[in-house]
């Protein structure tokens, strides 16, 4: 599987689109919003830049693209209104992977200009917005030319499937029954891939640059433990090795077939960022979110069916991709693997507690 062909989410405005289904990741953008303000606030207050550059990487699309973006102008808006200066140019960088919908992201800037002109009172901007497709694991920007880089949701995706998977059979990520070689396959592919990341933005960022980073993560150092995202993998194998079972799936594929993703502690985020040696690290914290964000929105007695449906339509709109890039699958067995899920999602929901762990980091380039 060539991830950057296939690693997409689901595009377009429809029922299963990522537009549609991304609230918990909206929910988690609003929860480090205050180590985003802060590490914009701490910027702009060290180089009061006439124009100010930003890159959203990963962004996406949907609501939450431009939702990120608005919430760090609106920070500079506030500085600039308290120290009576006049408003910078903002040039704004969105990149994501080429698959990404950008079309819907371009159709949607002239009513965000208009809504942030209305918003802003230090003045209009301008604002200037280019998409950058790649992968962020590459250069993308000139050098020397970022002040603010943000990606939220994205890190926790690799550059590709690691190898050494082979006897991983059964799973489609690391599960509990994966060998001990499977877990170091997936670590050694995300050090490679997040050194790589962090030098090729160290050459980006002006001198004093700040970035902020929020990965899916867990807070045990044990990447098979239950409070990490795997244990989501693990129900979605469960549903697929039942329609092997059926012969519905055939066995080979499944056993080809692994999620490119890791989902790393905060020592082994620290860990990185000490050895590249381009970043000071000014905060690094963790934090949790139910994994259906609707949660205590709702006392009806089928709330944990509503919640497994929530859930089931939240991870369809990032897997699907994978899963028709992988296994060819037609529409109708996309409906059946998510039917399977919702319900399995469900009975688990109902048993235990079920939360997501986000790892956030704010560094300053030093060099």
């Amino acid at each position: 599987m060539e991830v950057v062909k296939v690693l997409r989410m689901n595009e377009g405005l429809g029922e299963t689109s990522y537009a549609q289904n991304s609230l918990l990741q909206r929910k988690v953008i609003s929860m480090t919003r205050p180590i985003t303000e802060e590490a914009m606030t701490n910027l702009y207050c060290s180089t009061f830049p006439k124009t100010l550059v930003i890159a959203d990487l990963g962004c996406s699309s949907g609501p939450n693209t431009l939702f990120a973006v608005s919430e760090l102008i609106k920070v500079v808006d506030k500085l600039c209104v308290k120290l009576g200066h006049q408003s910078p140019e903002y040039q704004v960088m969105l990149n994501d992977l080429p698959g990404n919908d950008f079309n819907t992201i371009f159709r949607s800037l002239p009513e965000f200009e208009e809504q942030m002109k209305k918003r802003l009172k230090a003045g209009k901007g301008p604002f200037y917005f280019t998409g950058v497709p790649g992968s962020f694991y590459n250069r993308l920007f000139l050098s020397n030319s970022l002040h603010f880089v943000h990606s939220s949701y994205s890190l926790h995706w690799l550059s590709q499937v690691p190898e050494g998977l082979e006897d991983n059979k059964g799973n489609i990520y690391i599960g509990s029954s994966s060998p001990l070689s499977v877990l170091k396959a997936y670590y050694r592919q995300f050090q490679r891939d997040f050194s790589l990341f962090l030098n090729c933005r160290a050459d980006e960022l002006v001198a004093g640059g700040r970035m902020v980073l929020t990965f899916l993560g867990r807070r045990s150092p044990d990447p098979s433990s239950k409070e990490c995202c795997h244990y989501i993998w693990e129900l979605l194998a469960m549903v697929l090795n039942n329609m092997v079972l059926e012969g519905i799936i055939e066995e080979e594929k499944l056993d080809s077939f692994n999620i490119p993703n890791y989902t790393p502690s905060p020592f082994e985020v620290r860990s990185e960022i000490e050895k590249v040696g381009s970043f000071s690290i000014d905060r690094l914290e963790v934090s949790e979110v139910n994994w259906d964000v609707y949660h205590n929105e709702c006392n009806l007695s089928d709330a944990y069916e509503d919640g497994g449906y929530n859930v089931a339509m939240c991870i369809r709109a990032v897997a699907e991709p994978l899963l028709v890039g992988h296994f060819g699958f037609s529409e109708s067995i996309v409906e059946d693997i998510f039917y399977r899920f919702k319900k399995v999602v469900t009975d688990h929901m109902a048993k235990e507690k079920t939360e997501f762990v986000h790892v956030t980091v704010a560094m300053t380039k030093t060099g």
